[in-house]
């Protein structure tokens, strides 16, 4: 990751710089929804008690990016009894320098939540085990990674160290957070779904119209009063935010194994080099063979299942009211399927009330994907990346 990163770091330690940061951790309006959930239980950190941490010489602070498949844990959170993203880490850290650490994550993931790189950052105090007492130079960011991950693969392997930095001693992953983003699989098609995509994506049933999802994505994006895309427990004191990027792609479905037409070979014909002329579509910049399925080589359909159509929705600000990003994919999945117009949109906006909007899009999906009562769903569809920090 280090060499294509996609979170630039800001190390300034300047006293305008400390400044911002305490600015930042007592502005609501840039809570995204699991910040806002903890205004709700009053686990917001305030200015003086930020102000009153201090500063030990000794520990070197490290920014810790991981990745991780929330299926099996209860949030990210530290929690006294279940399993969690930061329990996990912190058991790894402890095993690693023989002594207790605290994590502190840029944001905080729900049950079931997948994340490609939360970011974190960790005070560690390098001791000697042969002398103790005796304080070493701070471990290299490269001997962190492997330490910790060796360590993580003993506890099931679902989560991963992918990057390790040195930063100042005053940096706070969570209040430097520049953005946040949200990715949200859907898969369309009539066919149940493949055991391989259980945990990863929304099942919908009706074919998606991804020109008119990309129109309604025009008229959500840039900052609005979204009253209508909170749910009705948020305490944020303004529902203002700005939507920095919010838009549907489709992609190939993943796993993804190339077809029959795309490995270039018709056995039946003896010429294993020989190219199908089977009809081709293209769709939204990803290429589709009608009709093709992934292994026959004898137009023998048997056993091969049918490939569906993967839609990802990108959500991008620096953060989102409590429920956001599941009520505007829940919206974009009614307009995809003609339940909703583009101007039903733009009245669900203005009307800035959340009883306008349709069922939100569920945190977890399975079975009982259509269900509207999303939080009763036990499967997530959620992907979380932070690009900078």
């Amino acid at each position: 990751m280090s060499d294509n990163l996609k979170h630039p770091l800001d190390f300034t330690t300047t006293e305008e710089s400390l400044e911002r940061l305490s600015k930042v951790a007592r502005i609501e309006g840039f809570s995204d929804e699991e910040e806002e959930a903890e205004e709700q239980q009053g686990l917001v950190v305030s200015e003086p008690e930020l102000s009153m941490n201090p500063v030990n010489p000794r520990m070197q602070r490290y920014l810790v990016a991981i990745e991780y498949i929330g299926t099996r844990f209860s949030g990210s959170q530290q929690q006294a009894t279940d399993r969690t993203v930061v329990g996990v880490l912190q058991e790894s850290f402890h095993k690693f320098i023989g002594q207790p650490v605290k994590i502190f994550c840029s944001s905080r993931t729900d049950a079931g939540v997948h994340a490609l790189s939360n970011v974190c950052h960790v005070d560690v105090e390098r001791i000697s085990k042969r002398k103790p007492g005796e304080v070493l130079p701070p471990h290299e960011p490269g001997v962190v990674q492997r330490a910790v991950n060796h360590f993580l693969q003993r506890k099931d392997g679902d989560v991963m160290v992918i990057d390790v930095r040195c930063v100042p001693s005053n940096y706070h992953a969570r209040y430097k957070a520049r953005e946040r983003t949200y990715f949200y699989r859907l898969l369309s098609g009539s066919d149940p779904l493949s055991i391989l995509e259980k945990d990863r994506a929304w099942h919908v049933p009706e074919e998606l119209d991804l020109h008119s999802m990309q129109e309604a994505c025009r008229v959500l994006v840039g900052s609005h009063d979204f009253s209508s895309f909170r749910a009705a427990g948020c305490q944020a004191k303004s529902p203002m935010r700005s939507l920095d990027e919010l838009n549907v792609t489709e992609v190939p479905s993943t796993p993804y194994f190339p077809s029959i037409t795309e490995r270039g070979c018709n056995l039946k014909n003896g010429d294993p080099l020989a190219c199908s002329s089977q009809t081709k579509t293209k769709t939204a910049g990803v290429t589709t063979n009608v009709g093709d399925v992934v292994g026959s080589t004898n137009g023998d359909s048997f056993g091969i299942r049918r490939q569906h159509r993967c839609y990802v929705v990108t959500a991008r600000s620096r953060g989102f009211l409590y429920h956001q990003v599941r009520l505007l994919v829940g919206v974009l999945k009614c307009v995809g399927t003609g339940e909703l117009t583009v101007p039903d949109v733009e009245q669900i906006l203005k009307a800035k009330t959340v009883s306008a909007a349709k069922p939100m899009a569920p945190a977890s999906v399975g079975e009982e994907s259509e269900n509207s009562e999303a939080d009763r769903l036990e499967i997530p569809s959620f992907y979380e990346v932070y690009h900078r920090t």
